[in-house]
């Protein structure tokens, strides 16, 4: 088959997509073998170039609405995509501002107990209790009095999700980003990370660009 020798796909896979609402509905021949005109061809292209992009389930999505007639709920789809994208450059931003913050700062000696580590930030104790319960940070206990230890590592991490609070971001968001921190070993390998964060946001906003061009000429083709 011409269309999936095209995109090195079996033929298998492109019933698999028609099956799907990938590809539009394919005409039968009398001996029911199914026809695939150019129009298959564009909408395959479109499929391929959007799933980059927008990940596997949301092109599909966006190709099934197309191919029933709702484009406009295919172009809300593409909208909450490039939203998405969006929350998670500016997730990258904050993260990076936040290490900036922390980088001016002298560096962690010794153990701290609750009550200093919350008067140095200006928050309260009952914050960093809540943050400890969310995950953010994991202070040992002395095991005579039960009393909170905040290691350098430990007040490294309360300073991270300080400063990420700060910029609006919510506990469940920052968790994440602390344990990565955690198994980078610290803020400064972080930032080869934070590299290949920003590489792959790069990526995923040109995938975009090239799966709107494919999906255009598709819809163009369409209503020719």
């Amino acid at each position: 088959m011409d269309l999936a020798r095209e995109h090195g796909l079996s033929t298998q896979a492109i019933r698999n997509y028609e099956d799907a609402g990938i590809l539009p509905a394919a005409e039968r021949t009398v001996h029911g073998y199914r026809t695939y005109t150019p129009l298959h061809a564009q909408s395959l292209r479109a499929f391929l170039a959007l799933a980059p992009g927008h990940g596997h389930q949301t092109a599909t999505s966006i190709m099934r609405a197309v191919n029933r007639g709702a484009t406009e709920d295919a172009l809300r789809l593409i909208d909450e995509s490039h939203g998405q994208l969006l929350d998670d450059r500016r997730t990258l931003q904050a993260v990076e501002a936040a290490l900036r913050d922390l980088a001016p700062m002298p560096q962690e000696r010794g153990d701290t107990f609750i009550g200093p580590l919350a008067r140095r930030l200006g928050i309260r104790p009952a914050t960093l209790r809540k943050w400890e319960n969310a995950g953010l940070v994991r202070p040992r206990r002395d095991p005579q009095t039960g009393y909170r230890i905040y290691s350098a590592a430990d007040v490294r991490d309360v300073r991270l999700a300080h400063q990420l609070r700060r910029g609006g971001y919510l506990l469940e968001q920052i968790a994440p980003l602390i344990a990565q921190v955690r198994s980078a070993g610290g803020v400064a390998p972080l930032e080869s990370t934070l590299r290949e964060w920003q590489a792959r946001l790069s990526a995923r906003g040109r995938a975009m660009l090239k799966g709107a061009a494919d999906l255009d000429a598709y819809l163009c083709a369409r209503e020719r």
